[in-house]
């Protein structure tokens, strides 16, 4: 500070020598000048200073700074703006204010400022939707040609069993009319496709009271043709139309694949094998042995709670559709079926099988509460959605698979196995979805709850064995022992107790939440379905809630082979030959199951009206196709891709792949998880 004194009295001489400068230049500047003229008036002479001049002013050195001192002020002085007790009552106010925390604004009148006594309900985001779509595809083309004898045999034309599959498919559709649904994440396309579902159902149900059926396609051999409204849940199991009180084990009639088979784990043993007796004389043939499995599982929860209150309409609709169309009239030449071994012609069995169940949820065990003195909630927390939420699992698992397999095979004297078959296609996907927990959920809007289910498999395994002269007709022959299995189950958790009506406290909770009023309605704190608990953990919904899991499975191969047995030239070196040919043995699978958990409560209330509906559609056609192949010309490539819509021909998304060889293992997998299917 006293660095500053200094520069600043430094200034003012500086400033008032350049004052001087500037008056001895303006005093130069005048004595240039010419002086006044003679007639100009004369001025008076100024009065000189008195000699008593005397100043009282104290002299002291400069202090810079700014000295503030504010005039008196009364409150009464001023026109009053408002009557009555206004400067009391803003002290007042403002010490209100200040015991109760509350910021004051920046701008404006203190007058202003209105007090509440109850503070606003706070509310929270809610959790967002969630929307999946999984489609896997696989496409195999092994279509092999053998011939191991020195002769000419022409080649096959196979397209005819591609031809034959297009027609099963078309015939497969009036037992699967949900197969078209289109996929969609909005709330129209969901109540769209809930309104086709009821709609078909309704038109069932007439049909079935009126008494009228279905027509069978001609010339197919109807296995079943079954359509029920509403079936029944827990304990009933339908396969093939049929009502049963046990599922089938799956692992006892899948078909021995024999060369195919996966093998044991191997020994460990580093040691040496030898074999002094001689080799056997035996061809080991396996044209079929095909597998191709879709797995789909989904289990969701979409928004756990105890108790959910719908203000609209609730739409629940639960649909399984399963078909099957095949082929299995084998052609074998009757110098085989006379010989020592007789043909084994075990057939192809199909199974429709579907299973629906209902259940609550079931807490873990807990304390009772004690009944004298009850323990109810007085407060809660309440998260809200704006708008509409969805829960949507969309799977599409197709399997295209072509095996047909030409060969002209013959015995050498030695121990010869030969698989054309053999391949492994399998599409696998696990969804388990865990979504937030509340005790209880208000929606404003509607609720669609979507639950479908379609399986199609088609089985094209017509074969032809034939013997050439001189060959030697002792051989075991396997065209059959094929296995269709389709199962599906919908279980839905929580919505086995019916629906009660909305009591007048659920409406006064959402109005309050809407007003965010923080008061809980007294009726909602005495439910005694929240007995127990010392507050609530609320979820408002202002829109819609859709939950639609919808999954479809497509199975479809073509097992045409055609095995000629020619005679051994070496016939010497070649008696009591052993000869198995097997052509059959496939399996196509499709394994379908939907958890779905409603609530995990016993309690839902509704405002609007209930659309319950379920329906099972099982159907099975056996074809009898006496298509003879012909020889092969100008082909055109393999069209089994026509299958596919064109929607899924445009999409760039897809990882799998297409692989054309024998004994392969084809995998698709979406969503690994360690959730297993039922298979059993």
């Amino acid at each position: 500070m006293h660095i500053e004194k200094i520069s600043d009295i430094i200034a003012h001489f500086i400033g008032l020598f350049e004052m001087i400068t500037e008056e001895m230049r303006a005093r130069a500047k005048y004595t240039e000048g010419a002086g006044p003229g003679e007639d100009r008036p004369v001025l008076p002479d100024q009065d000189a200073s008195s000699a008593g001049f005397a100043s009282n002013l104290q002299l002291k050195d400069y202090d810079p700074g700014i000295t503030y001192k504010s005039g008196s002020y009364e409150i009464d002085s001023g026109p009053a703006r408002h009557s009555g007790r206004i400067f009391e009552e803003s002290v007042e106010k403002l010490a209100a204010i200040a015991a109760r925390d509350i910021p004051l604004p920046h701008f404006g009148e203190a007058t202003d400022i209105v007090l509440s006594d109850e503070p606003e309900l706070d509310v929270f985001a809610g959790p967002g939707s969630a929307i999946s779509h999984v489609l896997q595809v696989n496409v195999l083309d092994d279509d092999d040609y053998l011939d191991m004898t020195d002769g000419i045999h022409a080649a096959r034309d196979t397209s005819f069993v591609i031809e034959r599959l297009a027609e099963f498919s078309t015939k497969a559709e009036i037992f699967t009319p949900f197969a078209d649904l289109h996929r969609t994440d909005t709330y129209d396309g969901a109540l769209k496709i809930a309104q086709d579902l009821e709609t078909y159902i309704r038109n069932a149900q007439n049909t079935e009271d009126t008494g009228a059926t279905e027509a069978t396609p001609l010339s197919s051999d109807a296995s079943h043709n079954f359509i029920r409204i509403d079936p029944e849940v827990n304990g009933a199991v339908y396969i093939n139309g049929k009502v049963e009180a046990d599922i089938p084990v799956l692992d006892d009639l899948l078909p021995d694949r024999g060369l195919a088979k996966i093998p044991e784990e191997p020994d460990d043993s580093s040691s040496s094998v030898e074999q002094t007796e001689p080799s056997g004389n035996s061809l080991d043939v396996t044209a079929g042995a095909n597998f191709v499995v879709n797995v789909a599982s989904v289990i969701n929860t979409g928004v756990i709670a105890s108790v959910t209150a719908v203000m609209g309409d609730y739409h629940q609709v639960d649909a399984v559709s399963q078909s099957f169309v095949y082929s299995d009239n084998d052609e074998i030449a009757s110098a085989l079926r006379s010989s020592g071994y007789s043909a084994e012609e075990a057939g192809t069995v199909a199974k429709n099988i579907a299973v629906f169940q209902q259940s609550t949820f079931e807490a873990s065990s807990h304390a009772e509460p004690d009944a004298a003195d009850p323990t109810f909630p007085t407060s809660w927390r309440v998260s809200v959605i704006d708008g509409d939420v969805s829960f949507v699992q969309w799977v599409e698992q197709y399997h295209f698979v072509s095996d047909n397999d030409t060969m002209t095979v013959t015995t050498s004297g030695s121990e010869t196995t030969i698989l054309t078959g053999g391949n492994t296609s399998i599409n696998f996907s696990s969804f388990f979805g865990m979504g937030m927990q509340y005790d209880l959920v208000i929606i404003r809007g509607n609720v669609l709850d979507i639950n479908s289910i379609t399986q199609i498999s088609l089985l094209y395994d017509n074969d032809r064995v034939r013997a050439e002269d001189g060959a030697d007709p002792a051989a075991d022959i396997e065209t059959g022992n094929n296995l269709i299995w389709n199962f599906a189950s919908i279980h839905n958790v929580g919505t086995g107790s019916p629906f009660e009506a909305m009591p007048d406290y659920m409406v006064e909770a959402q109005k309050g939440i809407e007003d965010r009023d923080p008061n809980m309605p007294e009726g909602l704190s005495f439910d005694a379905n929240f007995q127990g608990y010392a507050g609530l953990n609320v979820l408002y919904i202002t829109g819609n809630l859709y939950d639609m899991t919808v999954i479809k499975q497509v199975s479809i191969l073509g097992d045409s082979d055609d095995v000629t047995l020619a005679a051994s030239t070496l016939l010497e070196n070649n008696p009591n030959a052993t000869v198995t040919i097997d052509s059959g043995s496939n399996a196509l699978i499709n394994i379908a199951e939907i958890v779905d958990y409603d609530s995990f409560g016993a309690t839902t209330y509704l405002a609007g009206q209930l659309y319950s509906d379920a329906i099972l559609i099982q159907g099975g056609l056996v074809e009898h196709d006496t298509t003879q192949p012909q020889a092969a010309g100008d082909r055109l490539a393999n069209e089994i891709i026509a299958f596919l819509d064109d929607d899924y021909l445009a999409g760039g998304d897809s990882a799998d792949g297409i692989i054309n060889a024998g004994h392969d293992f084809s995998w698709s997998s979406g969503h690994p998880d360690v959730m297993q299917a039922m298979v059993a």
